[in-house]
């Protein structure tokens, strides 16, 4: 079982080479200081960077420039072996749709120990039992049957299991909730919430729902490869960006298109924005 692992990306940077052999910057530039133990809704139109700063959290991915520290570990200088056993044990991931994170022939039990192979003998003694951990997510009676039998909400609750088989420090979870009735969207972010109370593992959920995100506690907005906004269930943040740019908050944006000339006001103890008359 890993301690609940913070977040650290400085000036994070993600390149992709495009097919017309032109760069395409899916993230410039971020900053985030996230702590253990923390729940985080992240949120973002499509194309925002979402997806990529997930994959980079999980190890899957190398930063093209910038520092992403997790925990203790510096993902930008670990070697390949190194990576291996951090995906291996430190991070988890529930990646979108259920199916995807399973063994279908296998029962939900079979799934959580096959998760838990890539560990030592002696690090598996150390781990909840199989039906404990189940029960967390609210399927023990689920134990013994196949997955290619349950339905999608029960297969998503045996995939949040297998996400956290090894009790990793960090959780990472793609749209977890996008596939589900209200019911079960309601039912699956508690179980979130009670799997960070209970194993102490950060958690970070990508979603398209703020109202999923704000029960989280607190969320994080990327604009354009950026950190845009970050808030907490009742505030709504702007991030100033090292080069002291501003992402205004959508309800801004509606009022300011692009192209408005804003003025501002300082007083010494508030700065008030202003359009230019027209």
């Amino acid at each position: 079982m890993s301690e609940a692992m913070g977040v650290l990306c400085e000036g994070l940077v993600q390149i992709y080479p495009g097919d017309d052999g032109s760069d395409v910057v899916a993230l410039r530039s971020v900053d985030l200081d996230l702590t253990a133990g923390t729940r985080i809704g992240l949120l973002g139109p499509s194309g925002s960077g979402k997806s990529t700063l997930l994959n980079l959290l999980a190890g899957l991915l190398r930063p093209t420039a910038g520092t992403l520290r997790i925990g203790d570990h510096d993902l930008s200088t670990m070697s390949e072996r190194d990576l291996v056993g951090f995906r291996a044990a430190g991070v988890g991931s529930l990646i979108q749709g259920a199916g995807r994170n399973l063994l279908p022939h296998a029962t939900a039990a079979q799934n959580v120990s096959f998760a838990r192979l890539g560990l030592r003998r002696s690090q598996r003694r150390s781990l909840m039992p199989a039906r404990e951990l189940l029960d967390l997510v609210g399927a023990e009676h689920l134990t013994g049957r196949r997955v290619a039998e349950l339905s999608g909400g029960e297969q998503q609750r045996i995939a949040l299991a297998v996400a956290v088989a090894t009790q990793p420090g960090l959780l990472l979870a793609d749209e977890p909730t996008s596939q589900l009735g209200l019911e079960h969207r309601e039912g699956m972010v508690d179980t979130l919430n009670q799997v960070n109370e209970v194993l102490g593992a950060t958690v970070i959920v990508v979603t398209h729902d703020p109202v999923v995100a704000a029960r989280l506690g607190r969320t994080v907005t990327i604009r354009d490869g950026r950190v845009g906004a970050m808030g907490d269930e009742s505030n709504d943040f702007a991030v100033v960006g090292r080069d002291g740019s501003i992402q205004l908050p959508q309800s801004a944006r509606k009022r300011w298109p692009p192209g408005t000339l804003l003025g501002y006001d300082d007083d010494g103890d508030e700065l008030r924005l202003r359009e230019r008359d027209r």
